[in-house]
């Protein structure tokens, strides 16, 4: 499942430029965001049918992620159009193997991982696909 999530696929689910989208239907400007929003793997754990990416946010210079929304970053972002998780999950349902089929998702909360990054978790349920 791993060699699934490679950079590019990675990329292609959440592509460049997409954050600064997100910022300007938020905020009407996306020089007013003060992070950027990358998707990475995380961990696929088949005996609990779970795959774990997230949601990376890397303070922009000169801006203060602590001072933005980020808390309740994963509410809005679960259900806006722009960063689109549910269109996120269904590409990667489709690109599953080894009979594995997505059943549901949600979005963990923000946790910092860094002085300047935070982590949002998608956490995806799998089902073996019949």
């Amino acid at each position: 499942m791993k060699e699934l999530f490679t950079d590019e696929f990675l990329k292609e689910l959440f592509p460049r430029g997409r954050d600064d989208q997100f910022f300007d239907a938020l905020y009407g400007g996306a020089e007013e965001g003060a992070f950027d929003i990358a998707l990475a793997f995380v961990s696929f754990e088949p005996e609990k049918g779970r795959l774990i990416l997230e949601y990376r946010l890397t303070e922009r210079p000169g801006k203060c992620m602590a001072c933005s929304l980020t808390y309740g970053l994963p509410q809005v972002m679960e259900r806006h159009p722009v960063i689109d998780v549910q269109g996120t999950v269904a590409k990667i349902g489709q690109r599953l193997v080894d009979g594995w089929a997505v059943s549901g998702w949600t979005l963990g909360r923000t946790t910092p991982y860094a002085p300047k990054v935070n982590v949002i978790p998608l956490i995806i349920q799998l089902n073996r696909a019949s």
